[in-house]
Parts: structure tokens; sequence; C-alpha cells
């Protein structure tokens, strides 16, 4: 689910009906041929040596380590935006030979201030472009990818999620399972006339909280952002669209499976303990005076669970900007931001692409932050639960003996 979005005010709406004519006359301006398209050459030549950084030697290795993404990856995200930072007047846009900056070394530069964190006068300088030209090169493109890369990140239909299902079942044992949700806090500073108690979290940060749920590939298949770090990670869930559809019976509301003895199991996803138990959100048992089968689905459950955990620590990891404090960001647009690291992050998965090892965080994506526990427990969750735990049971006694 994308993050909610304040009304537009009368300048915006003016400039947008501008963009939109922009978009639609014929006189959309062409990218200049002549603009600096050897970018490469130059960002490596300035860059491929950084004391105290291991930067690969490997050119193809190293362009993955700076942006993230591979070559061919990167040409598709350029032909993604490319009408929009073309149709758009490149006033002021030139770097410092003077020469008008293509739509690849806007992506490069808008990559680069996402996957690093870095300042931007210190983009700007490995890029020989000022502050202000990262600053408006990177929202131009978080905007145009925000628009044109959607369909990245959207609910499966009925089709992909028995594929999601399938292949959820055969890793874990759980079957009917459609995903795995977790949260993380985006740590940031605020002006003190916007400090207040809803955006200071339980460590005493000022945060946004980002909850996303990932299918087995550790693609977000829904994410929710733009509330408050304040609020439990519970809280956050009843907030969101995804909660309402679920408990209007208008998602994780496909096939049911029939398990033995009659029992019948609805769709799913698995959370940690920070959440509630629901009829299509199973918890595990609480770690007191567990049972030998109890402790089973406990493992069970943790192994697929962590592909939340996991997402989010590659997320944060190659998208560093939201692993770094931010410095007085504007909360309109920081969900903005958020939702395309997470579109790039499954743009990455989509193209075949794999994060350069150095990039992942180790540990977990909230570091410093103690785990939250939920005592709402469903009745209807705890029968569904049970279920789970003897169908593991009997999958185990049937299996056998190595």
């Amino acid at each position: 689910m994308a993050p909610p979005k304040k009304s537009k005010s009368k300048k915006t709406k003016k400039n947008s009906k501008k963009l939109k004519k922009n978009k639609s006359s014929s006189g959309v301006p062409t990218e200049p041929k002549s603009t600096d398209s050897d970018w490469w050459d130059s960002f490596w030549a300035k860059n491929s040596s950084t004391p105290g950084v291991t930067i690969p030697s490997n050119e193809e290795e190293a362009f993955k380590y700076f942006f993230r993404v591979s070559k061919k990856t990167f040409d598709y995200i350029c032909s993604l935006v490319r009408e929009d930072l073309v149709s758009r007047p490149p006033s002021g846009l030139i770097n410092i030979e003077g020469r008008l900056l293509s739509v690849e070394k806007q992506v490069a530069i808008a990559l680069r201030r996402l996957a690093s964190g870095e300042s931007q006068v210190s983009v700007g300088a490995s890029f020989g472009v000022g502050q202000s030209t990262v600053s408006q090169v990177t929202w131009r493109f978080i905007e145009a990818l925000e628009e044109r890369a959607k369909h990245h990140l959207k609910w499966p239909d009925s089709n992909r999620m028995e594929e999601i299902k399938s292949n959820f079942e055969t890793s874990f044992g759980l079957p009917n399972c459609c995903g795995a949700i977790d949260a993380t806090h985006i740590i940031m500073t605020l002006p003190a006339v916007q400090t207040s108690d809803d955006w200071c979290d339980q460590e005493n940060n000022y945060s946004m909280l980002v909850q996303g749920i990932v299918d087995h590939e550790m693609r977000f298949i829904d994410i929710v952002t733009g509330w408050p770090g304040g609020m439990s990670v519970s809280r956050l869930l009843k907030c969101s669209g995804f909660f309402k559809l679920c408990e209007a019976d208008q998602r994780l509301n496909g096939n049911v499976r029939a398990l033995s003895a009659g029992v019948e199991l609805r769709e799913f996803i698995v959370g940690g303990a920070a959440y509630p138990l629901l009829p299509w959100l199973i918890t595990p048992y609480e770690n007191n005076g567990l049972s030998a089968s109890m402790s089973t689905f406990n493992s069970v459950h943790e192994a697929t669970r962590m592909l939340a955990v996991k997402a989010f620590l590659q997320l944060k990891g190659g998208w560093r900007i939201l692993n770094k404090v931010m410095w007085r960001p504007d909360k309109r647009k920081l969900p903005s931001i958020i939702l395309v690291c997470c579109l790039l992050h499954n743009i990455i998965i989509d193209n075949g692409d794999q994060l350069h090892p150095d990039v992942t965080l180790s540990g977990h994506h909230d570091s410093g932050y103690g785990e939250q526990c939920c005592k709402q427990v469903d009745s209807l969750g705890r029968t569904m639960r049970e279920n789970l735990d003897k169908h593991l049971q009997h999958n185990k006694n049937k299996a056998p003996a190595k």
C-alpha cells in the first residue's frame, strides 16, 4: 500500500497541470545527444579508490557496489523514468563543465544518494555537481519512479498467490501461507517546532514506521508508512488499509485449504510477537511451558517470519539513506522516499539481480530496539495456530526415518 498523501496545495496542482501539459505536448524537448554520456568513466576515475573503503576492482561489480543494481537493471530504471526526466525543463541541471545532465547521470546521482545515504554535498562532489543539483535531481527521480514503477509493488493476483503459497509450503511446510510481516523505524531529527510525543518512539528517537509484507522471495507485496514511530507495531497494523481489507474479508480471502481430519485452513500471513494473534495473522506460542510440538511450530514459524526480517535488512542495507539518521526530513516527502526504496528493492529481485554481498546489514534492521509484545489473542486465530501445529506434527510423524 502506498503511503498516505496530503492534499496538494494550489501551487502544486498548478505545477502538476503544467507537467501534464508538457507530457502531452508534441513539443516535448528531446534529450540532448551531446550530454555527458561518459559520466561513468568520469565517476569511476574519481571514485575507484577511496581511503579506508574496499571497492571492487572489477568495474561491473563496482557499478553494482555504488548503485546497488547491475548495468542492465540500471538501464531498465532509466527507461522507466526517461520520459519524465526529459520532458521537464532541465534548467540549472548542468555539471561543472557546463553540459546538461543526461538522464543516465541524473538516475546515477539519485541512486547514489539513496544507496549511500551520504550528504548531498558529498554525493555532488563525486559527480562534479552542486548540492542543489543533487537535491533537485533526487526528488525528480523519486517522483518519477513512484509513478512509473507501481507495478513492481502490488498485492498478488490469485494465480501469483497460489505460486507464493506453494513455495512457502515447499520451503517451510506451512500450507496456505501468503507472506511474512514485520515493521521497522526510520530514525530522524526534527526541528523543535515539529517534535511531539507521537513521533518519539520507545527508544526516545524521533522516527517514522514502515510495515512490510513479503513473499517467499523477500519481495515486498504490501507497504504501509507515513505513521509516527511513537505508535506500537500492533497499532500500526490496525491503522493500515491492509488490516481493514482483511477484516472485511477482501484480502487473504482466497482458496481454503483442506487438511487431514476435515480441518480447513484459510489464507494467512505470519508475524512476530509484536502482532496480535488473528485468524489471518499467525504469531508464535509464548516461550513458557512449551510442548515439543509447540517448540517445533515456533521454529518453523520463526524461519518463515525471518524472510520479512531479512527483507528489511536488505532494504536498509541496500538503500542506506533509510538506515542513517535523517536530518530534518520533510515528513510529507519521507513516505515517498521510503516507497521508492522499496520499489528499487523489488526491481532488483524482479530483474534477477543480487545485492553486492557487502551491502546487507547484519544483526537486526531495528538495532537498539527491544522487541514489542502484543497480548491480543483471537479465539479463531488460536484455533488456526493449533491446526497448523497439528498439521506440522502429523507430517513429521509421517516422514520416513533417516
